[in-house]
């Protein structure tokens, strides 16, 4: 009896000691989290407060597994920096966010500037080309850096970055940007649609049958990810094909074409075209999305040993993507400097007529080039669309926090563009010069919002208790804030340009100089808040760290 008593005892003592256990290890659990701040790396990546996964653009059982047999062997939270070799599978597995976000590059607008380009300054700017698309890919890789670091992307790291005022300011520049550039994509396919259709089909119809057709595509990606990113892979290898073609049907000069690589060559009579291909090429938009589209793969941040590997393979991924684009913009470039460089044509040519102009001098053909041209642009605008409703996707919910389902906000950000866009295609449908007109003004919306895009994202890699141990180094950090402040320096003097030829009236001046003003205060504010001349002065150029494919 007396030995079951003590039995009874110890059991009792062994159970309030695993309580008292369980209990101290909730306590510090508990003290850790609180511990952890909302921006720091280590914390875990957000999920929705109700659990409804859905809510977010990318479920976990939306993302593409990649490191499970590591996970399994190494556990989630493994410190280790030690980095598997190259793997051509992983690779594989990585290879889709670039391919989106490259889109960018190819959009109608950028073939507008890349066909004027080409037949008003001819093979010059070839050079200019290359070394914009090598600035926009640091820009791109940065935003890549901080989506995986984080597990969040710009636009959710803004919200808490900043107050209110500013926050919502930020916002609504970057939904008055992405507007505008889906305008630009949307009125591109339906030109592109009017074309193949031989202009049964006005460009308002084609604005219509693209709206569906983006859903169509969106809807592709609750077959997964990879599907979605197989579609685009599509897009951007007809857009190769169709500009290939014309590229060796015109016969360019490649003696020329080499030249123009690598003499820089800029005169007073280029210097707009110059200024329009460096603003193609670097997209507000498009710095938003990247750091977004990055967490479709399943990386453990708390892992560092995953988050480098896949650091270093978005940077090829990316790297290479942006090369085919470069070498498809080359193509454009050179077939209309072929073409009409010197011609009477080479002022008045646009996404309009430049397929007619191409046919005139190069006749129908087995396929006539006026179709190689029409699928070309149709491919460009048909993958822009989509992409820049992923954009505003993720623009919409990392500022506003709105907790609503996917093809609710998928919905709401067509709906955004589409609109105006029908307006716009009413209005504008009778003139060509029109349409250059409004791409114009559209290229100035875009131009407002490009500071607000690379500041914000240049303050956020920079910082410590964001990044971690991935915060970028003191050199590229220099070199960072050089390539926007030459951005910004550039889009100001588009916009100045532009408002001097096109402001009339003394209560519209004031207006400009007004917005002006606001303009560069905004930036000011931003600048002083990201204390960035203040860290570069403090930290030494000999420190540790230097690019994406490193740690700092």
């Amino acid at each position: 009896m007396n030995t079951e008593s003590h039995k009874t005892q110890d059991q009792h003592e062994k159970l309030e000691q695993e309580q008292e256990e369980e209990e101290e290890e909730n306590r510090l659990l508990q003290s850790e989290c609180e511990t952890i701040p909302l921006s720091s790396p280590l914390s875990s990546p957000l999920t929705p407060e109700d659990g409804d996964a859905e809510d977010f653009v990318y479920a976990d059982k939306d993302k593409v597994r990649i490191f499970d047999l590591e996970s399994a062997a190494g556990g989630g939270g493994s410190s280790s920096t030690a980095v598997p070799p190259f793997s051509w599978k992983k690779l594989w597995l990585f290879t889709g966010p670039g391919l989106l976000m490259s889109v960018a590059f190819l959009d109608p607008g950028n073939l507008e500037g890349d066909l004027q380009a080409g037949a008003i300054a001819g093979y010059s700017l070839l050079w200019l080309l290359m070394w914009s698309t090598i600035m926009g890919l640091l820009i791109q890789l940065l935003s890549a850096r901080l989506g995986v670091a984080t597990g969040r992307h710009l636009a959710e790291l803004c919200r808490e970055e900043y107050s209110n005022w500013a926050r919502l300011v930020l916002w609504f520049l970057a939904e008055v940007a992405l507007i505008a550039a889906d305008i630009q994509e949307v009125i591109g396919s339906a030109i592109a649609i009017k074309i193949l259709s031989h202009g049964v089909l006005p460009i308002w119809a084609g604005v219509i049958i693209t709206a569906f057709d983006c859903f169509f595509f969106l809807f592709l990606e609750n077959y997964g990810v990879r599907k979605l990113e197989g579609v685009f892979a599509v897009f951007i290898g007809t857009m190769a094909f169709s500009f290939a073609w014309m590229f060796f049907d015109t016969k360019p000069s490649e003696e020329e074409l080499v030249m123009g690589l690598l003499i820089p060559r800029v005169s007073s009579k280029t210097l707009r075209q110059a200024v329009e291909i460096v603003g193609c090429v670097i997209t507000p938009h498009n710095v938003f999305l990247h750091s977004a589209l990055v967490q479709s793969r399943d990386v453990d941040i708390r892992n560092k040993s995953q988050v480098q590997e896949a650091l270093n393979y978005y940077s090829i991924e990316s790297s290479a993507a942006l090369l085919v684009t470069l070498v498809i913009n080359l193509c454009v470039i050179t077939v209309f400097a072929r073409v009409f460089y010197g011609t009477e044509q080479a002022k008045g040519i646009g996404l309009v007529n430049a397929g007619q102009y191409l046919e005139e001098r190069y006749g129908g053909g087995l396929f006539p080039i006026l179709y190689i041209w029409g699928i070309g642009l149709l491919a460009a605008g048909q993958s822009s669309t989509i992409t820049g409703t992923y954009a505003g996707q993720f623009i919409t919910e990392g500022f506003l926090k709105l907790n609503i389902k996917k093809w609710l906000r998928a919905l709401i950000t067509r709906s955004c563009a589409i609109v105006p866009t029908m307006i716009v295609s009413i209005v504008f449908n009778t003139s060509e010069g029109s349409l250059d007109t409004l791409n114009e003004w559209l290229n100035v919306l875009q131009s407002i919002q490009i500071p607000f895009a690379l500041i914000p994202l240049l303050t956020l890699v920079s910082k410590e208790e964001v990044m971690g141990t991935f915060r970028i180094g003191p050199i590229v950090e220099r070199v960072s804030w050089t390539v926007a402040v030459l951005v910004i320096v550039l889009y100001g003097y588009m916009l100045l340009d532009f408002f001097l030829s096109e402001v009339k009236g003394l209560l519209f001046g004031f207006l400009v100089c007004l917005g002006a003003a606001a303009w560069i205060a905004f930036i000011v504010y931003l600048v002083n808040h990201s204390g960035a001349v203040a860290s570069m002065l403090a930290r030494s150029p000999n420190s540790k760290g230097f690019f994406c494919l490193s740690e700092n």
